[in-house]
């Protein structure tokens, strides 16, 4: 690329930084002089989270919901966990130490069988299919828990996750989208001098206070807080290098994305940033399903374990949640390919910390997996029990226009049980 070239990519960046949904927003930026205490205020007052995306639908019988003798289980072994009567996935021997920190709920009875939609659905609790722009989890959370002096983004994801974005709360929550390996984009590396870059700054900022004087509009306010909070990118993005921290923790977390992505979510949250979303794919196994989830499993095991360790030898258990879920579950009938197909009928999520029991099995499906049994949790349900551990009113009501809307559907109500 020519250093015009280079040139013109990061002024297109900065410029559309205020207004693009595909992650190059930084809400909630404050003053760099205040970083520490705003990530100290964000630790002591508010909670955080930290969603596990395992992208396509991971199987429930082959994890946390398995039907040993059944016709529907499948060739994995179950195991004994820290917690009585519930058993795991025998590639899962390290979360099983940890079981008494989940809440395992074997009862998600959902309305979306497909990816698009599914996707949009567990991120929002709302069909993709309504006319409003329902927000994702993670701008609610940035919107309801962030801090708006922090100098870091409030909502920062990894890989394939949500698809949603801020909807009507607007750009200030939309996400700030790293790799899986935790890197930025290349082009958060300047190519002027810190004296040159802040000469530029001020030329801007003059230019644009004298065009605000008599030009007042919503697209020339976003074009100036995009550079803003560009700027400010540029100054604040050591907290985005680990690599010191990894070399030590690499081993115990598993030198793989997930690893390395569930040990950015912790040092992110460390940092104040209060919603955190790390991605894992090829869950989507309508063929070869045992094959894709043994590898998958074997790789999460180590990097969530010691995540939820991490977390809860340091204190930070307490008041941050942990979510692991995809879009939906997999059928309990294996097909002719040895693959599992999209099922909402009867799956499971898994909660731990920030205000959650742990130690708790909520709700059953019946013997082969095909129904829920006991129980039964919506998508509304879901996320009405994951604002209230947060400490968000999950009917806080919002417009987008004239029109009122609700953080979560009519009808919803937090699963007391789990609280």
């Amino acid at each position: 690329m020519s250093h015009a070239q280079s040139h013109l990519s990061r002024r297109a960046f900065i410029k559309g930084a205020a207004v693009t949904g595909s992650g190059l927003i930084l809400p909630n930026w404050g003053g760099l002089a205040h970083a520490r205490s705003a990530a100290r205020a964000v630790a002591k007052n508010k909670k955080r989270c930290i969603l596990l995306w395992m992208n396509g639908g991971a199987s429930q019988i082959d994890t946390f919901d398995m039907k040993p003798g059944r016709p529907t289980a499948g060739p994995f072994r179950p195991i004994r966990s820290k917690v009585t009567g519930l058993q795991v996935c025998e590639y899962l021997p390290r979360m099983a130490q940890v079981a008494d920190k989940l809440a395992v709920v074997r009862s998600m009875k959902t309305q979306s069988p497909d990816h698009p939609d599914g996707i949009y659905h567990m991120h929002t609790c709302y069909k993709m299919s309504e006319r409003t722009p329902h927000p994702e989890i993670g701008a609610v959370i940035a919107k309801f828990n962030g801090n708006p002096d922090a100098d870091l983004p409030s909502f920062v994801r990894m890989g394939s996750t949500g698809n949603g974005g801020a909807g009507y709360l607007g750009p200030q929550y939309e996400p700030f989208g790293i790799d899986r390996t935790g890197r930025l984009p290349y082009f958060t590396t300047p190519y002027l001098t810190d004296g040159n870059e802040k000469k530029r700054a001020d030329l801007f900022r003059l230019v644009e206070d004298e065009f605000q004087t008599d030009h007042k509009a919503e697209p020339f306010d976003s074009h100036r807080t995009g550079k803003e909070r560009a700027w400010r990118l540029l100054k604040a993005k050591g907290v985005f290098d680990v690599s010191k921290e990894w070399a030590k923790a690499r081993d115990r977390y598993g030198d793989t994305e997930i690893g390395r992505g569930c040990f950015m979510a912790k040092k992110l949250v460390e940092a104040g940033i209060p919603f955190v979303e790390v991605g894992q794919e090829n869950y989507d196994s309508h063929a070869d399903n045992f094959v894709c989830h043994k590898a998958n499993m074997q790789c999460l095991d180590p990097a969530w374990s010691s995540l939820l360790t991490d977390l809860a030898e340091s204190g930070q258990l307490q008041d941050t949640l942990v979510i692991w879920m995809g879009e939906v579950g997999r059928t309990p009938q294996i097909n002719n390919r040895a693959g599992r197909d999209h099922f909402i009928s009867a799956w499971t999520v898994v909660l731990s910390g920030g205000g959650i029991k742990g130690g708790v099995v909520y709700g059953a499906s019946d013997a082969d997996g095909r129904t829920v049994k006991d129980n039964p949790v919506s998508e509304g349900d879901l996320f009405a029990t994951v604002y209230t551990a947060l400490g968000i009113d999950p009917r806080e009501k919002h417009y987008h226009g004239t029109r009122p809307v609700w953080l979560t559907p009519e009808g919803a109500k937090p699963v007391k049980e789990l609280l």
